[in-house]
């Protein structure tokens, strides 16, 4: 076999390729969907204790020693640690 056989058969796969792929193209729906727009969270003002924490994060190691902090930790932990009423993991 020469070159140019290897040529045509190219080119012949190439077309066959190229008429498949319009082929799936042209039997796609014109309009594609559009996804829903994310729910945005709703802003319900400042958070005194986001705002607290974020202070003692800018003391660094001072915020350790200071009352302030400790509070505001100890307030965090127990908003995300302490059992919520109707929790099926509580009666165990």
């Amino acid at each position: 076999m020469d070159t140019s056989m290897f040529a045509r058969l190219g080119a012949v796969v190439f077309v066959a390729v190229a008429i498949t792929a319009a082929a799936i193209e042209m039997a796609r729906n014109g309009e594609e969907p559009v996804p829903p727009a994310p729910a945005r969270p709703e802003v319900a003002g400042p958070d005194p204790l986001r705002e607290e924490l974020h202070r003692c994060a800018l003391l660094g190691e001072a915020g350790g020693r200071d009352p302030g902090c400790l509070d505001a930790w100890a307030r965090n932990r127990a908003r995300f640690l302490s059992p919520k009423p109707g929790n099926p993991q509580e009666a165990r």
